[in-house]
C-alpha cells in the first residue's frame, strides 16, 4: 500500500474479481478500499489462498496492467527498508516514477545490435585501463562475464568518463547490463556522450530528475520492458530496473548528492553495492578521491583496489605547491596568513599566458561572515541570531537566516567598523578584476554554472562542484580559503576538503604540459600533504583507522534519532535494542552554536545510537519496530530515523 505509516508496513490481502483476472498481474498498480479510503498500492503477487480469517474486499481496479514492480525491484527495496529503518512504500515512491498513460503506449525504438568493433575496444582498452596495471584484467573479467569488485582511483583527467563507457562496453559483450550513477547532470552528459561515441545512439538511456516527468517515465518503462539494458543517471537511477545487470558504477561516491534527502535517506552507494551483491553483479566505485567507506570495503576484502602506479600518477597529476613552503616564506613573510599571497598571483599570471586559471572559492556570494573590526565579535542577527553577510558591493546587511536587514553598530563594543571573515566568489572576481584588469573574469556558482569555456586566457572562479571544463585543461589552479574547508565542524571535513581539491586539480594540465596546483592552506596537515601526492588512498586508509579507534562509521553502523524530547525518550525506552549498542546524546537539534533555528522546536533532541557493524541492520529493525508501536497508537511527536548521518557534528 502506498500508506508512509510504519505499523502499515506489511501486505494487505484483496480478492481479484473475475473482470480483473488476466489485466492484476503482480508487479501492476491497483486502487483497493483501505480504512474507508481509495489507496493505491501494488500487486506483489496471486496466490490460491489466504491466511486471513475475516473477510477479503476486492480489487477497486487495475490502474494499469504494466508490471512496474519486479520481483527483483520489491525484494531491493525491502532490503533497502529494512537496513534504512524506513518502510516499503517510501522506498517505492523512490525506486518507481509516477505513472504517465501515454509513456506506456508509446512504442520504443528498437536497439541496434552489438558490433565486434565494440567487443574488440571494450577488451584491449583503448589504451586507458592499459594505464592501470589490473585494468586489463578487469576489462577481461567483465568481458567473462565474471563479477568483480574494485574502488578505483582515477587518473587525473579527463578521460574518466571514457573508462567507464569501455568497462560497460566489455560487460555489454557478455550479454548483461550496466547502471552507472553520477553526482549531477554535468557528469552525466559527459558519461552519456562517452558511451554514445563508443557504443553508438540508441543501445541507452539517461535517468535523472531534470527530466519531465513523462520522458523520464517513458524511459524508465523501456528498462523495465528489457529493451535498454544500459542505464546512466544521477542519484534517482540508483533503483532502474535493468535486467540481467552485470556491472554498477557509481563516480565520486563522496559527493554529497548521492545521499537522498527523502526518506529512509539511503545512499546510491549502499543501493548499488547492495544490488551488486544480491544480483552476482561486478561494482566499480570510481573517483579522483577515495572516501572512508570506500577504503573500508577494500579492507574488509569486499573489493580490490584499481589504481595506478605512482610514476603514471606524477606524469598525469599537476605538480602541488603550498604558501607555506620555506622559499616561499623567505621570499614573501605574509605567504602563510594572507588569502591571496603573492605566489598564487604570480602564478596566475605566468598561467594566463598558456590559458586559463582556475581559482576555487568554498563559498558563493559576497562576504558571507562577517566580524566587528575592533573586537572581531561575529555580527549576528539581532532578531533571529543568525550569521549576517553582505550580498554585494553597496548593498545593505541582511542575515542569512530570516533575511531581515541587520544593524551595522556592533552589539558588544558600539563599533561600526567591519571585517570579513568568510568572503565569498563574488567578492574575490571583484579583488582579481583588479588585479588583472586586462583579462576576462568568469563567475560559475550557484544557479550560474559554466559547463565549459573556450581554451583561451582566462581567471575563472567556481566553488566547488561548479568548475567548467576546458579542452586540454587549465594551466593553473589556485585553491583559496583551505581553512574554510578542513574548519568545518564535521566529521568528514578533511575528506570532503581532499575531494573538492582533487576534483579541481584533476581539471589542471599534467605537471610535464607545465600545470600547477596551489593549495593555501597549512602544509602540515594530513588532506593538504595527501593532495601533494596525490595520495588519497592512504589518506582514506588513516580516515578509517581515526574512524575505528572512535568508533564511527563505516566502522560501525550509527542511527541518529531526533524528535521532541517526550517522544524520544519514550521510543527509546521502549525499544529493545541490539545487546552491543551504545546510545550517546542527548544534544540540542537544529543548532550551529547560536541557538535553535528561528521555526525549530526548542526542546527537540538527537540521540545517537550506534552498534557494531555486523548489529547495523538489526538496529534499523529495532527502532522501525519501535516507531510502528508509536504510528500504531497515534503518540503526538513526530520522530526521526536516520541511518549512517552525513553529518554527525
Amino acid at each position: 500500500m502506498d500508506v508512509p505509516l510504519p505499523h502499515l508496513d506489511r501486505p494487505f490481502d484483496y480478492l481479484v474479481p473475475e473482470s480483473m483476472a488476466d489485466s492484476a498481474v503482480p508487479g501492476c498498480r491497483v486502487r483497493v478500499r483501505f480504512s474507508g479510503r481509495l489507496t493505491g498500492g501494488y500487486l506483489l503477487d496471486r496466490t490460491d489462498g489466504t491466511d486471513h480469517q475475516g473477510t477479503l474486499a476486492f480489487l477497486d481496479r487495475v490502474v494499469s496492467p504494466e508490471p512496474v514492480l519486479t520481483g527483483d525491484i520489491a525484494a531491493l527495496a525491502r532490503a533497502v527498508a529494512d537496513r534504512y529503518g524506513g518502510t516499503l512504500a517510501d522506498v517505492l515512491r523512490l525506486a518507481i516514477p509516477p505513472r504517465h498513460a501515454k509513456a506506456e503506449a508509446a512504442v520504443w525504438p528498437a536497439a541496434p545490435a552489438h558490433s565486434e568493433a565494440t567487443t574488440e575496444a571494450s577488451t584491449d582498452g583503448a589504451g586507458l585501463w592499459a594505464r592501470y596495471p589490473t585494468g586489463h584484467s578487469y576489462l577481461a573479467a567483465l568481458a567473462g562475464g565474471r563479477a568483480p569488485r574494485a574502488v578505483w582511483s582515477a587518473l587525473p583527467g579527463p578521460f574518466w568518463p571514457d573508462e567507464i563507457a569501455l568497462a560497460v562496453a566489455a560487460v555489454t559483450a557478455a550479454g548483461r547490463g550496466a547502471l552507472i550513477v553520477v553526482p549531477d547532470a554535468r557528469d552525466l552528459a559527459r558519461v552519456d556522450a562517452a558511451i554514445t561515441a563508443l557504443l553508438g545512439d540508441g543501445r541507452h538511456v539517461m535517468l535523472s530528475a531534470q527530466l519531465g516527468p513523462a520522458e523520464r517515465y517513458r524511459r524508465w518503462l523501456a528498462v523495465a520492458r528489457g529493451q535498454i539494458r544500459i542505464v546512466a543517471g544521477t542519484r534517482s537511477a540508483m533503483f532502474a530496473p535493468v535486467a540481467d545487470l552485470g556491472l554498477v558504477v557509481i563516480w565520486d561516491d563522496g559527493d554529497d548528492l548521492h545521499a537522498e534527502p527523502r526518506a529512509p535517506y539511503p545512499h546510491a552507494r549502499d543501493v548499488l553495492l547492495l544490488r551488486a551483491h544480491r544480483c552476482g553483479a561486478a561494482a566499480l566505485l570510481g573517483g579522483f578521491a577515495r572516501t572512508a567507506e570506500a577504503a573500508h570495503l577494500i579492507c574488509s576484502g569486499w573489493a580490490r583496489a584499481l589504481a595506478a602506479e605512482h610514476r603514471t600518477v606524477r606524469q598525469n597529476a599537476p605538480l602541488v605547491l603550498t604558501a607555506g613552503e620555506d622559499a616561499e616564506l623567505a621570499r614573501d613573510e605574509a605567504a602563510r596568513t594572507a588569502r591571496m599571497p603573492s605566489i598564487a598571483l604570480r602564478t596566475a599570471r605566468e598561467a594566463l599566458a598558456a590559458g586559463p586559471v582556475l581559482f576555487q572559492v568554498p563559498r558563493r556570494g559576497y562576504l558571507t561572515a562577517l566580524a566587528c573590526q575592533r573586537c572581531h565579535a561575529r555580527v549576528r542577527c539581532g532578531s533571529c541570531g543568525g550569521p549576517v553577510g553582505l550580498t554585494g558591493s553597496g548593498q545593505p546587511l541582511r542575515c542569512g537566516w530570516c533575511g531581515s536587514p541587520a544593524e551595522r553598530r556592533c552589539a558588544t563594543c558600539g563599533s561600526s567598523g567591519l571585517r570579513a571573515l568568510v568572503t565569498g566568489a563574488g567578492r574575490t572576481a571583484e579583488e582579481l578584476g583588479r588585479a588583472f584588469p586586462a583579462v576576462p573574469v568568469l563567475t560559475s556558482s550557484g544557479t550560474a554554472v559554466l559547463a565549459e569555456i573556450p581554451p583561451s586566457p582566462a581567471i575563472v572562479i567556481a566553488t566547488p562542484g561548479a568548475e567548467p571544463q576546458v579542452a586540454g585543461g587549465y594551466a593553473a589552479a589556485i585553491l583559496l580559503d583551505g581553512w574554510a574547508l578542513l574548519g568545518r565542524a564535521s566529521l568528514r571535513a578533511a575528506e570532503e576538503a581532499l575531494r573538492r581539491w582533487m576534483n579541481a586539480a584533476a581539471l589542471v594540465r599534467p605537471w610535464p604540459a607545465g600545470g600547477k596546483v596551489i593549495v593555501l592552506a597549512d602544509q602540515g596537515m594530513a588532506a593538504v600533504q595527501a593532495l601533494i601526492r596525490w595520495d588519497a588512498a592512504t589518506h582514506a586508509e588513516r580516515e578509517l583507522a581515526e574512524r575505528e579507534e572512535l568508533r564511527f562509521p563505516p566502522a560501525v553502523r550509527m542511527a541518529a534519532v531526533t524528535g521532541p524530547a517526550a517522544a524520544v525518550r519514550d521510543l527509546l525506552a521502549a525499544v529493545i535494542l541490539p545487546e552491543a549498542a551504545e546510545i550517546l546524546g542527548p544534544v540540542d537539534a537544529e543548532t550551529d552554536g547560536t541557538g535553535p533555528r528561528p521555526g525549530t522546536a526548542p526542546d527537540n533532541l538527537r540521540f545517537l545510537i550506534r552498534v557494531p557493524w555486523s548489529a547495523g541492520t538489526e538496529l534499523a529493525v529495532a527502532v522501525r519496530t519501535g516507531l510502528a508501536e508509536r504510528s500504531a497508537r497515534k503518540d503526538s511527536g513526530a520522530v526521526r530515523l536516520q541511518l549512517d548521518p552525513a553529518e554527525l557534528i
